[in-house]
């Protein structure tokens, strides 16, 4: 009997782990497979509009306030419902329910709430964290990370059993390796109020993110020699702050802030950029690097593991906590055409071995492992 694999999509509408989700649920429904999928989606998930699906997928609301123990509770009576009959589990996050009734797996992609406790909202938030992933890392029957780098952080950090990991990485959608030509970019920037060139930044403006070292560096840079710099990706919450975090610099004349965009604006956004900054303290992948790099835009990154591992030589690495070392990184590409050209060709080259296709199908390997009983005993609720 085909097997009922229940699949965590309530965070569809976020940024990062949001783009994971979308591009697995493509990618598994491109798959020949008779498994079966039920989605467990909150309001803003379903707001945000599901992908294509075939009827192999099924969709259950599940609405519960994140990261709380009603959240738990909430969806692991929905994961119980008569009729569902799940075999498996597949949580996106970290969050494992109360009350399994089956197997699990789960994706962790970074363990920056760990890491840098000091960024959360709360002593409760950091505590409900290292207990998730905690719980996470003694129930699933694989964990699947997105990069080696997380890899060894569960190792290192949880005490994870590498031999229950799974490293699967992101992919990369289609859409940034398409050229439409200048012409075309420019027509899609003007809307935004953009004219190339521009240096850009694409994230949330959290705390790892960097975005107070990066402004500091920027400012170090020659103005009549540097085009200016855009960030984009704050929410509206956020935009407000970073604005003044701009004008506390002095660069309000120099930086542009776009906050929030939809995904089917960023591949023009990318291809108007000169070079792609992203010097961040701490990534579990670092998805808009390649992007950047499929868009075939030279890139300055952080020296960190998860970076480097993703670039493999693709990119102008930095040390983060330097000021003047990222403003050096930018003024070297800026300055030097023969390495920015350099970049521009590996760039897409790298991010061809990225596609969502091979994560789904690497997922569904991992769904047919922990199915036939993974490396662990099946878990207790």
């Amino acid at each position: 009997m085909p097997p009922t694999i229940g699949i965590d999509a309530r965070k569809l509408a976020d940024f990062g782990i949001g783009t994971y989700v979308r591009g697995l649920l493509e990618g598994l429904a491109g798959l020949p497979s008779d498994a079966r999928f039920v989605l467990f989606a909150g309001r803003a998930a379903r707001d945000a509009g599901l992908p294509a699906l075939d009827e192999r997928f099924r969709v259950v609301a599940a609405d519960a306030p994140g990261y709380s123990l009603r959240e738990l509770a909430a969806l692991g009576g929905a994961l119980r419902a008569p009729g569902l009959g799940l075999d498996l589990f597949h949580a996106t996050h970290y969050v494992l329910p109360f009350g399994l009734p089956c197997p699990a797996v789960v994706t962790v992609h970074d363990l920056i709430h760990l890491r840098r406790p000091e960024q959360l909202s709360s002593r409760f938030a950091g505590l409900y964290a290292r207990a998730l992933l905690g719980r996470a890392v003694r129930r699933a029957r694989l964990l699947l990370t997105v990069s080696r780098a997380t890899a060894d952080d569960l190792v290192a950090w949880l005490g994870a059993d590498p031999g229950r990991i799974e490293v699967i990485p992101n992919g990369v959608d289609p859409a940034f390796f398409a050229d439409p030509g200048p012409e075309r970019v420019r027509a899609l920037l003007a809307p935004l109020g953009l004219e190339p060139p521009y240096l850009l930044f694409l994230g949330n403006p959290k705390p790892h993110k960097n975005v107070a070292r990066l402004l500091a560096a920027f400012a170090r840079l020659d103005p009549a020699a540097t085009p200016p710099l855009v960030l984009a990706g704050a929410r509206p919450a956020e935009r407000a702050a970073l604005e003044a975090e701009v004008g506390r610099a002095g660069l309000a004349g120099r930086v542009v802030c776009l906050g929030h965009l939809p995904a089917s604006a960023l591949p023009a956004l990318f291809r108007g950029a000169s070079l792609f900054l992203f010097p961040s303290l701490a990534e579990g992948f670092g998805l808009p690097v390649l992007e950047a790099m499929a868009a075939g835009i030279p890139v300055v990154a952080s020296e960190i593991p998860a970076l480097r591992e993703l670039a493999e030589g693709s990119a102008e690495l930095v040390d983060p906590l330097s000021e003047a070392g990222i403003a050096e990184g930018i003024a070297r590409l800026l300055g030097d055409a023969r390495r920015r050209a350099e970049l521009a060709a590996r760039g897409p080259e790298r991010a061809r071995q990225f596609d969502w296709e091979t994560t789904a199908r690497r997922t569904a390997a991992a769904y047919a492992v922990a199915l036939a009983g993974g490396r662990t005993r099946r878990e207790a609720a």
